[in-house]
């Protein structure tokens, strides 16, 4: 079960809150009944373009935003990034038409928690939705290709680093199992801790590493092999 955060965190034992922006009334419609079927899931919002997705999650602080790229007024990129300064307790789930790495990059980049296709918007989106709620992101398999091809571009350091003379040996338990998909709450039942403990081991590595996301964690693990099999 996900920790309660504030600022539109995650709330134990309650349905994830989730807003969703998109200019197509029809499809917001169909997503609706689609979410509120679920137990877990509650539909707070709509908005049907970029300036009203902002001001409605500002006004909401959904759990998630549920979000297209390609919004009328402000694109969904620019409501991605404004929200990563002003409401980092509001996780953004991007869900579009275009199947195009450069938009997924840009998200990934941003700060999003997950890119979903519109083709798509069923079973993987519910699945979406739930990885986000404990605490992890979502990637189709396709894109997920994606970041080992960005990290096997990345030139190799000039001097290579001991990782161990940064990190100490439990974060770097909790650099591997989050770079491999783990949520904190399965972390923490691996490695015999409490979720908030793992939180705050992550929160460490980024530090001491200066990543700036997920994503960028996941590509430092791949450069120094850490997800190999054990």
């Amino acid at each position: 079960m996900a920790e309660q955060q504030g600022d539109g965190g995650l709330r134990e034992g309650q349905p994830t809150r989730i807003l969703i922006a998109d200019d197509h009334a029809v499809l917001r419609a169909g997503l609706r009944l689609l979410l509120d079927a679920e137990p877990d899931m509650e539909v707070v919002g709509e908005a049907g373009n970029g300036v009203e997705a902002l001001r409605r999650a500002r006004e909401l602080r959904p759990d998630i935003l549920l979000l297209d790229v390609t919004m009328p007024q402000m694109s969904g990129l620019d409501v991605l990034r404004e929200l990563r300064d002003t409401l980092p307790g509001t996780r953004v789930l991007i869900l579009t038409m275009h199947d195009d790495e450069g938009y997924l990059r840009e998200v990934l980049a941003a700060g999003g928690a997950g890119y979903v296709l519109k083709r798509a918007a069923d079973v993987e989106l519910l699945t979406a939705i739930r990885a986000i709620q404990q605490g992890g992101t979502y990637l189709h398999a396709a894109h997920t290709r994606v970041l080992f091809e960005d990290a096997a571009d990345q030139p190799a350091p000039e001097t290579e680093e001991r990782l161990e003379d940064r990190l100490s040996p439990r974060e770097i338990q909790v650099l591997r199992l989050t770079a491999l998909g783990y949520t904190s709450r399965e972390a923490a039942d691996k490695l015999h801790l409490s979720p908030k403990t793992v939180d705050t081991y992550r929160a460490r590595v980024m530090s001491k590493l200066e990543l700036d996301n997920r994503v960028d964690l996941v590509r430092y693990a791949m450069e120094k092999g850490l997800l190999e099999e054990e």
